[in-house]
């Protein structure tokens, strides 16, 4: 691993957060990570909603522990004059202020960008919100399915028989995301110009942008792809077929090189090469049902560590279709070191992996996940409000 003597990137860098949920939380954990103090604003009475998703993680939520590490809380009441007074001090020492509120709440407390802006010059302003400040959804409230929903996502996942949403929060993880890029720019261009920019991500425009294939797709042909399961709708052959054990492997053919490999060392048809049905990728998609036939017969005759053994010899991508256990042994995470021991509120310890992008000579900071309020008194005394244990 690489050495620790080396400041991380955002080292110095203050990140106030009255979020909540998934996405603001992905994106200051993500700047936590790098170095930066993240303070988390939360009700005293409960505080951020996601604590209570579920009790997977010893009584921890999954979906709190997995985003909420090197974090500090702060119990704040922002409707009271004290917790209203407390925050404003702290947004004096800060250079982000982060926040997915309701729709209207956070201009009915002057947390809005252009309010801070005229009190904190210098603060870098992020609102997240569900379908943007303005235009005619602005008052709209939005989840992260409703928004796989409204972008299609939802109508492009699943079988024939029938739609499913994405098994992960992928609208919230999109605008988190752009919200950490949004603000990394930000950041950069105060350092290097003293211009200072407000970040607005909304979930609904994050995740429109992931959309942009079907979308293109969509419009130039005048048909959207099709659901197909695990099969790609556009590329084939692209997709899992069950091997003669039972074993799902999904694997890739992107060239025209590639597709006579598998024909004449895998699938032993070398008469298949030339076949007019399946000379380019498009006649292939043509004839997706008479493909698949020829290919679901030739898995049959092998469980699936031989396929895909015999796929690897050739040079043709391929992947078991895995379960989230199978996922957690992964022999990559495990051979790359990958796993990190982080603590949780209630005092045990969980792994948890270390972010993807690795920088050279920085260890990323994995944290204990705070419990409610932990850290209330101690930044109350740093901003010269005493020992008061509630704001």
């Amino acid at each position: 691993m690489p050495s620790a003597s080396r400041p991380l990137p955002l080292a110095g860098v203050t990140v106030v957060s009255v979020e909540q949920a998934v996405a603001a939380p992905f994106a200051t954990r993500q700047l936590a990570d790098l170095g930066a103090r993240v303070i988390k604003v939360e009700r005293p009475d409960g505080g951020d909603f996601a604590r209570r998703y579920d009790t997977a993680v010893e009584g921890e939520s999954s979906y709190f522990v997995w985003l909420n590490r090197s974090k500090e809380s702060l119990a704040l009441d922002l409707k009271s004059e004290h917790g209203g007074e407390v925050l404003e001090r702290l947004l004096g020492t800060a250079d982000v202020f982060v926040q997915n509120l309701a729709p209207g709440a956070a201009a009915r407390l002057g947390l809005d960008p252009a309010s801070l802006g005229e009190r904190f010059p210098s603060l870098i302003a992020c609102a997240i919100s569900g379908y943007g400040s303005t235009g005619p959804w602005a008052d709209r409230k939005a989840y992260d399915m409703l928004v796989q929903c409204q972008t299609g996502l939802v109508s492009l996942t699943g079988t024939p028989e029938g739609p499913a949403r994405v098994g992960v929060s992928v609208a919230d993880i999109a605008a988190g995301m752009y919200a950490y890029s949004g603000i990394l720019g930000a950041l950069f261009a105060r350092a290097t110009t003293g211009d200072v920019r407000t970040v607005e991500v909304s979930l609904f425009e994050a995740l429109a942008e992931w959309m942009g294939q079907p979308a293109h797709y969509t419009r130039h042909t005048g048909a959207q792809p099709p659901r197909i399961g695990t099969h790609h709708a556009t590329i084939a052959p692209y997709g899992a077929y069950t091997a003669a054990d039972g074993k799902a492997v999904l694997f890739s053919i992107q060239n025209e090189r590639e597709w006579a490999s598998l024909c004449e060392r895998f699938l032993h048809r070398p008469d298949l090469v030339a076949d007019p049905r399946f000379a380019t990728g498009a006649d292939r998609v043509a004839n997706r049902d008479a493909l698949d036939a020829v290919i679901s017969a030739r898995f049959a005759e092998s469980p699936g560590a031989a396929v895909m053994e015999d796929l690897d010899a050739i040079g043709i991508a391929n992947a078991g279709v895995n379960d989230v256990r199978e996922f957690l042994d992964h022999p990559v995470l495990a051979g790359r070191e990958r796993w990190r021991q982080v603590r949780t509120p209630g005092g045990a310890t969980v792994p948890a992996l270390i972010p993807p992008a690795d920088l050279s000579g920085a260890v990323p900071r994995m944290d204990p996940v705070p419990a409610l309020g932990e850290h209330t008194g101690a930044i109350l005394a740093e901003l010269g409000f005493g020992g008061d244990r509630e704001g």
